[in-house]
């Protein structure tokens, strides 16, 4: 669960700062997963002003998780959100079951390869 030391109460509204803060997803990456996930609608108030509840943060939390560490396309996310798994993520798994290790033996690697491009990506900005 995403750690808030601003002395809020556990269940107080957030703005997208705070939860960008928290969680350590950029905040522009945060109003993209609003126009990708329909779910993910925090309140906005006047001047467009975001207020994440939060049942907003835990689902920030989850499809950070589905993304960025379990390793699911934004596509697949959404699936798993839904709770279908779509037909790349039925190939996978078939694939994995199929030949043993399978798609779960990459993975270690892909995630080393994104976070070589993100380390590249970030040092030349």
């Amino acid at each position: 669960m995403a750690e808030f030391d601003d002395h809020k109460e556990k269940g107080a509204l957030r703005t997208i700062g705070e939860v960008a803060r928290a969680t350590g997803i950029k905040t522009h990456v945060l109003r993209y997963w609003e126009q990708q996930f329909p779910s993910l609608k925090p309140l906005k108030r006047s001047g467009g002003r975001r207020y994440y509840r939060a049942e907003d943060v835990a689902l920030v939390e989850r499809i950070n998780r589905l993304v960025n560490e379990e390793g699911y396309t934004l596509k697949g996310a959404k699936a798993a959100l839904r709770g279908v798994p779509d037909q790349q993520t039925a190939a996978q798994e078939a694939g994995a079951s199929d030949s043993g290790a399978g798609a779960s033996s990459f993975l270690p690697r892909l995630k080393a390869v994104r976070d070589e491009l993100r380390a590249a990506l970030e040092a030349a900005a």
